[in-house]
């Protein structure tokens, strides 16, 4: 839920924002030693709500993201690791650009959309670190994971796309991201293990692809392949059924085949699951107010503190809601993928 930015704290004399105070706090001048300010330093209750970060957790992303943040000077009014970390998750959690604290502190609205960059250009450099395919853990407890959901067998993935509403482009390609709900839109791919970390993602399309045209263009597909994978994705009736990704039936005949409906569907909702919380955790991903390149950018940066705020087992946000389920026109079945149904059907769910 988006926090309000109204919200006072009853722990300090100038009952304004917490998030504020926090980064007024740091960005404050150090004329004395004792005069120095933690912006770490209050409650993880306080700091997951801002920041949807532990202390440890943020104290994690200064570290990884020191190299390539810090400012190279030493001037007493330069934004340190903490700060710029500090600016950038309070933009990711609330979508906001912190005008308030800007105006409070006298730092222009260009400053905290360059610290926003420097932090959202740092975490790209990560991408291929924190998101793996089919998982961080072995491909067999991914499979036991899935499987424990409702007995459907050799699934490593759930796949699916979600929208993420941008800025209206330039007039020159306009018309390609407005979705069929008439907005301009990302239509964004993922995949996503039993415990919802996000094991691949591709942000590069514009809100009028389908999902079936995104995943047919996707290194994704080109090495299920190849054969590069043991195991199976599991998808709605919007893809094609084929020998690596299985749908449900499009008219279950007999009880086996409604089985193995209701299984892949249950099996299928972690996908839905982690769009929520991704969305709950980063509400900026609500209304990117940017052009469709750094909207991808700035996807990929969530994404990653998805993952590490998963992998670290921050706080999932305490209400998210299940984004509505949008089928795209179903697509031909593959025989392969049809052959493929019927044998876990007879074996599995007769």
């Amino acid at each position: 839920m988006r926090s309000s930015s109204k919200m006072a704290s009853p722990y300090l004399e100038n009952p304004v924002d917490i998030g504020a105070q926090i980064v007024q706090r740091a960005l404050r001048r150090e004329r004395v030693l004792r005069d120095k300010q933690n912006p770490l330093a209050f409650s993880d209750e306080h700091l997951y709500e801002r920041y949807r970060f532990s202390a440890e957790g943020m104290l994690y992303l200064c570290r990884l993201l020191e190299l390539h943040i810090k400012n190279p000077t030493r001037r007493s009014h330069a934004t340190t690791v903490p700060q710029m970390i500090c600016i950038a998750l309070r933009f990711f959690a609330s979508g906001t650009y912190l005008y308030e604290v800007g105006d409070a502190e006298k730092l222009s609205k260009n400053t905290v959309c360059r610290t926003i960059r420097r932090v959202v250009i740092a975490l790209q450099r990560y991408i291929n670190t924190f998101i793996v395919f089919p998982g961080h853990l072995p491909t067999v407890a991914i499979k036991e994971g899935f499987s424990k959901i409702a007995g459907f067998p050799r699934v490593i993935g759930a796949i699916d796309c979600t929208h993420i509403p941008i800025s209206t482009p330039t007039k020159q390609i306009e018309a390609d991201y407005l979705n069929r709900n008439a907005t301009h839109s990302l239509n964004v791919q993922m995949t996503c293990d039993h415990q919802c970390m996000i094991t691949s993602l591709d942000a590069r399309w514009p809100g009028s692809m389908l999902d079936t045209q995104i995943f047919e263009k996707s290194l994704l597909c080109q090495r299920f392949q190849e054969g590069v994978f043991d195991g199976l994705l599991v998808g709605d009736r919007t893809y094609a059924c084929q020998s690596f990704l299985m749908t449900p039936y499009p008219d279950p005949e007999t009880k086996p085949q409604n089985d193995f409906n209701i299984a892949l569907t249950q099996t299928r909702l972690k996908i839905d699951m982690t769009f929520a919380i991704l969305k709950a955790r980063f509400n900026c991903l609500c209304d990117l107010r940017v052009s469709p390149e750094r909207a991808s950018q700035i996807v990929g940066a969530c994404v990653i503190l998805h993952n590490i705020a998963t992998i670290r087992k921050e706080r999932v946000p305490n209400e998210y809601q299940l984004p509505p389920h949008e089928i795209d026109p179903s697509t031909q079945d593959h025989p392969t993928g049809r052959g493929v149904r019927d044998a876990i059907t007879a074996e599995y769910f007769t």
